[in-house]
């Protein structure tokens, strides 16, 4: 036991050690009374980089106001965005899913660094949300998730549009279905301003799943970049927060495996993007919850698709919110038991106690959301599928296409830009199964998204009757016939890395089949033969990606035990 003079010493040795601490804090503005105050970092992804974070400077003002206002000291810093729909298509797109493991990594270093006592991150982009998350996660401190918002639709000719109708708008074009002049109004008209993608792509959808697992407020998922109800709810996040301090409510009692299981279930019925199961999966990775890909199945069984909404479906992200959003599509799931209504959320309260005065039943005279008893699917959207083409999973979203399964002959492309070359040069032909691989976590590096071929399939007519299968992954736009995050990746030799152009492939969404029809000597053969190729990146960021990444049936990971 110390003594009291040893006590004592040991307090005025921290003390001092304390002042040089506070003498840097005066000068950002803290005064005497302030060093009581709990200190709160809002993590701020404002970029001019893209539309989805251009308007978060604003709302992290806001923040900081509401924080001095409920008694903490906020501390504001900034964190990367790159954008997926900018660099779609290109070189760039490998930086995509680095940047998720960036943001996290540069959140988790500010908030350890300075020993914060809470976090509010706003973000807008694809992989600000996760990377977000994933921070929150390994922080466990006190956090809040603000979502930038989404963008209104553009209107052209009376019909809603996103920046998914441009990448289609050139597949018509090449297949002589618009002319030059309406492709350039496409463009002109795609995105009308600030706010993350319009349909529920993977900005959206992730959000949705952030707010059913109850560390974003009810509502906020949806809300338009541009409306004055954004910055609203973003002050009362903050207000939400510094109670959660006060109480020490951590993330960890919060993302649960209930959590988890809501986040999948909200998925499903709202028929969001197919990078929900890599993000969600890492954000298991990184609070410790046994999470597989496998989970994701059995909850599609028992999820119906409830919301039609595009890529897919007919409906935009804001005609969503004004329906009622993840909540109404929430009580829903609630009321027949495919919720845990028990889990806690960042408000103090469960689930069902935040979802108590939604109603039933979504409002009449609206075909956004659907009632249970008329779902657009009696069974959710992303099916796990497995053989002999991908022994650890691959994930294919299997609502919105006429062919449930396919066989025919692989058409095989190393790497995205030569299929798409294939593609507008009218290469492809019905019944043709598109292989594209070395996509991979390791093989791209950065697991690039492919919106750029589905979209010219889709735009060329070809949706209904082409397969494509790859490692990499597809963006939160893709529909039609695809199946992707193939695991073992064709980097590592998995079986993607020995199909032969001609090969039989078959695609079987209802049994869940994804298959390589050869005799199994020949792929043996193959397999022996098989040699790993040199890495095409061998210094800087991307080459440190490729050496530490997991596969993406594990959630692409930095941070794995290897």
């Amino acid at each position: 036991m110390e003594s009291g003079n040893n006590r004592k010493s040991k307090a005025v040795t921290e003390g001092v050690q304390r002042s040089p601490n506070r003498a840097m804090l005066r000068a950002v503005g803290f005064g005497d009374d302030d060093f009581t105050k709990p200190i709160i970092g809002v993590a701020n992804g404002y970029s001019t980089i893209t539309p989805c974070n251009i308007g978060l400077n604003a709302l992290a003002g806001r923040a900081e106001e509401a924080l001095r206002e409920a008694g903490a000291m906020p501390q504001v810093f900034g964190t990367i965005t790159v954008s997926d729909g900018i660099a779609m298509g290109t070189e760039g797109m490998k930086y995509s899913l680095v940047s998720r493991e960036v943001i996290a990594d540069s959140i988790e270093t500010v908030c350890g660094a300075q020993s914060m006592d809470g976090l509010l991150a706003i973000g807008g982009c694809d992989k600000n949300i996760p990377g977000a998350m994933i921070a929150i996660a390994r922080l466990n401190i006190p956090s809040i998730f603000v979502y930038g918002g989404t963008t209104k639709p553009g209107k052209l000719n009376g019909r809603d549009l996103t920046i998914v109708s441009s990448f289609e708008a050139v597949g018509q074009y090449s297949a002589h279905k618009i002319s030059e002049q309406e492709l350039l109004e496409v463009e002109r008209h795609a995105c009308p301003g600030a706010g993350s993608c319009g349909g529920m792509y993977t900005a959206n959808t992730m959000s949705s799943a952030c707010e059913a697992m109850g560390l974003s407020l009810m509502h906020s998922s949806t809300m338009a970049a541009e409306d004055e109800e954004k910055a609203e709810n973003t002050a009362k996040a903050a207000g939400v927060l510094v109670e959660a301090v006060r109480h020490q409510r951590l993330p960890r009692q919060i993302l649960t495996r209930k959590a988890f299981e809501n986040a999948i279930a909200v998925v499903m019925a709202l028929g969001g993007s197919t990078n929900a199961v890599l993000h969600l999966l890492a954000i298991a990775h990184a609070v410790g919850v046994p999470l597989l890909l496998d989970d994701f199945e059995n909850i599609r069984g028992r999820v119906p698709v409830l919301c039609d909404l595009k890529p897919s479906g007919r409906y935009v992200t804001t005609e969503f919110h004004e329906a009622g959003g993840v909540p109404q599509v929430m009580k829903i799931l609630l009321a027949h038991g495919v919720l845990h209504g028990d889990a806690l959320t960042i408000t103090g309260k469960t689930v069902a106690e935040n979802l108590a005065g939604i109603p039933l039943t979504p409002p009449a005279g609206q075909e956004v959301i659907h009632p249970w008893e008329r779902p657009l699917y009696s069974q959710g959207h992303l099916a796990i599928l497995r053989g002999n083409l991908a022994e650890d999973g691959a994930v294919a979203k299997i609502t919105g296409v006429k062919r449930p399964a396919i066989t025919g002959p692989a058409r095989v492309f190393d790497g995205e830009e030569h299929c798409l070359e294939a593609i507008l040069g009218g290469a492809i032909r019905p019944g043709d199964v598109i292989i594209i691989r070395y996509e991979g976590p390791k093989g791209g590096p950065g697991m690039r998204e492919m919106l750029a071929p589905t979209s010219a399939l889709i735009g060329a007519g070809l949706g209904d009757s082409v397969g494509l299968i790859t490692d990499g992954r597809f963006s939160g736009g893709t529909y039609g016939m695809v199946v992707g995050h193939v695991s073992p990746e064709a980097a590592v030799g998995g079986t993607i890395a020995l199909v032969q152009e001609g090969d039989s492939v078959t695609i079987d969404a209802e049994k869940r089949l994804l298959q390589l029809n050869i005799p199994r000597e020949e792929l043996a053969r193959r397999r022996a033969a098989w040699k790993p190729r040199a890495p095409r990146y061998t210094t800087g960021v991307l080459a440190k990606y490729r050496q530490l990444v997991s596969a993406s049936s594990t959630g692409a990971v930095t941070d794995a035990s290897h």
